[in-house]
C-alpha cells in the first residue's frame, strides 16, 4: 500500500519522502522529551507515599484514591483535550499541559494536609491528560512513514525513563534536601523542560485536519464514537493498564509482605520493572516496524506478549519463586509486556479514522487514566486485607481478559 492510500484511510498526513533522519529524529526527541516528563509526573505523589503516611496518617485505601483523583481527571481531560488537539492544533495544549504541571509540583511543596494533596493530584491529571493525543498527533503528522514504528517505541521508551525516574529522583532529593524542597526542585524541572519545547516550538506545529467524511460533517464531531473499534479499544487500554497501575502503587510492599524483602530492594525491582519495561518497548519497536511492512496485524504481537506476561505474574502469586525470583519475574514481565506496547500503538493508528486524530487518541487513552483510576481503589481495599497474593492474581486475569479485547480490535480493523 502507497503513503498516498495509506493516508487516505488514515489520519496521517502525507510526508515527501525521503526525510532527513535528522529532521525525524529532532521531533521524536522533543516529543519524547514531553512523554517522559506526563509520565514522571504519573509518579508526582506514589514515591513519598510513605512519608505522607507518617506525616498526614493516611492509610493505604487515602493514598490509593490520591492516584485515583489523578487519574479520574485526566481520563475526562484526556477524552476532551483531543478535541481540542483537533480543533486548535497540538501545540498550545501541550504548552499549557507542562505549566500545570508546574503548579501541581508547587501545591505539593506547600502541602499542609490530605486536602492539599488531593488538589496537587487533580491539577497534575489535569497536566497530563492531553499528552497522548498531542503526541500522537505530532508524530503522525511529522514524521515520516517508514519511521513511524521507531517513533512510537522511543516514545514508549521517554515514557518508561519518565518512570523509571521519578522515584529515584524523589527519594533521593528528600535524602539530600527534604521532601518539599523535592517538590520544589520537580517545579524547577518542569520550567526548563518547557522552555526547551518552547525554544523549539516549530517541531511541534501541527496542520488542523478538516474531515472529509460525509457523516462526521453531517451529523457531528462524536460520530466516530459509533465505531465498534473505539470501544474495543478503549476496553483494551483499561484493562491492560490495570497490572501496570497495581505494580507501580503496591508492588514495594506487597514484596515486603510476602518475602521479607526491604524497601531499598523493593523499590530497586520497580525500576528494574519500569527499565526493562523500556528496553522491551526498544525491541517491540523493531517487531511493530516488519509487522507494519509485511502487512501483519498488530495485534499477534500484543496477545503473546501479554500472555507470557499474565503466566509470570501468576508465578510471582503462588510464591514458590521466593524472594530473588519474585523480583526476577516482576522484572521480566515488565520487558515481555513493554515489547508489545509499539504494536498497541500501531493498532490504534492504524483504527484511527480520518480527520480523528486528537478525538480517537484521547478516547482510547482515556482507557488508560479509567484503569489507573479503578486499580488503586480495588487494590488498595485488598492490600489493607493483607490479601497480597490475590494482587497478583488478579492482574494476571485481567491481562489475560485484555488479550480478547485486543484480537477483537485486529478483527475490527481488518475489516474497516
Amino acid at each position: 500500500m502507497s503513503i498516498d492510500t495509506l493516508a487516505a484511510t488514515v489520519d496521517l498526513k502525507p510526508v515527501p519522502d525521503p526525510i532527513p533522519l535528522r529532521q525525524d529524529a529532532k521531533i521524536i526527541g522533543l516529543v519524547s522529551m514531553a512523554h517522559a516528563i506526563s509520565h514522571f509526573s504519573h509518579l508526582l505523589l506514589v514515591p513519598l507515599f510513605p512519608v505522607f503516611q507518617k506525616e498526614f496518617a493516611l492509610s493505604f485505601s487515602q493514598l490509593g484514591f490520591l492516584v485515583t483523583v489523578f487519574f479520574i481527571v485526566s481520563g475526562v481531560g484526556q477524552a476532551l483535550s483531543g478535541f481540542w488537539v483537533d480543533r486548535i492544533g497540538a501545540r498550545p495544549v501541550l504548552f499549557s499541559a507542562i505549566a500545570v504541571f508546574l503548579l501541581a509540583a508547587l501545591v505539593a511543596a506547600f502541602a499542609q494536609g490530605y486536602s492539599w494533596l488531593i488538589v496537587a493530584a487533580a491539577l497534575a491529571g489535569l497536566g497530563n491528560s492531553p499528552f497522548h493525543p498531542c503526541d500522537f498527533t505530532i508524530l503522525n503528522q511529522r514524521v515520516s512513514q517508514p519511521r513511524l514504528g521507531h517513533a512510537f517505541s522511543t516514545h514508549g521508551i521517554s515514557g518508561s525513563f519518565g518512570w523509571a525516574i521519578a522515584p529515584m529522583f524523589y527519594a533521593g532529593m528528600t535524602a539530600l534536601v527534604g521532601w518539599r524542597n523535592a517538590y520544589f526542585s520537580a517545579a524547577l524541572l518542569y520550567a526548563v523542560v518547557l522552555l526547551i519545547l518552547w525554544v523549539n516550538r516549530e517541531s511541534f506545529l501541527t496542520e488542523v485536519i478538516r474531515s472529509d467524511s460525509t457523516i462526521v460533517k453531517k451529523e457531528s464531531d462524536f460520530a466516530f464514537l459509533k465505531l465498534p473499534v473505539v470501544w474495543w479499544c478503549f476496553g483494551f487500554f483499561m484493562l491492560s493498564t490495570v497490572t501496570l497501575a497495581m505494580v507501580q502503587s503496591f508492588s514495594v510492599p506487597i514484596l515486603k509482605a510476602l518475602h521479607g524483602v526491604s524497601f531499598e530492594m523493593a523499590t530497586l525491582t520497580l525500576t528494574a520493572y519500569l527499565l526493562c519495561g523500556a528496553l522491551g518497548i526498544l525491541v517491540g519497536g523493531f517487531i511493530a516496524s516488519s509487522q507494519t511492512k509485511r502487512g501483519v496485524s498488530s495485534d499477534k504481537a500484543i496477545m503473546i506478549c501479554y500472555a507470557v506476561g499474565a503466566v509470570l505474574l501468576m508465578l510471582c502469586a503462588t510464591g514458590i519463586l521466593g524472594a530473588v525470583g519474585t523480583m526476577v519475574a516482576l522484572a521480566a514481565t515488565g520487558f515481555v509486556v513493554g515489547i508489545g506496547n509499539p504494536s498497541r500503538d500501531m493498532m490504534v493508528k492504524n483504527a484511527t479514522p480520518k480527520g480523528a486524530s486528537g478525538r480517537m487518541y484521547g478516547t482510547v487513552y482515556s482507557g488508560f487514566d479509567v484503569g489507573f483510576a479503578v486499580a488503586p481503589l480495588i487494590f488498595g481495599a485488598l492490600m489493607d486485607r493483607q490479601l497480597y497474593s490475590a494482587c497478583l492474581y488478579a492482574v494476571a486475569f485481567v491481562l489475560l481478559i485484555s488479550i480478547v479485547f485486543a484480537r477483537s480490535v485486529g478483527q475490527q480493523t481488518g475489516k474497516a
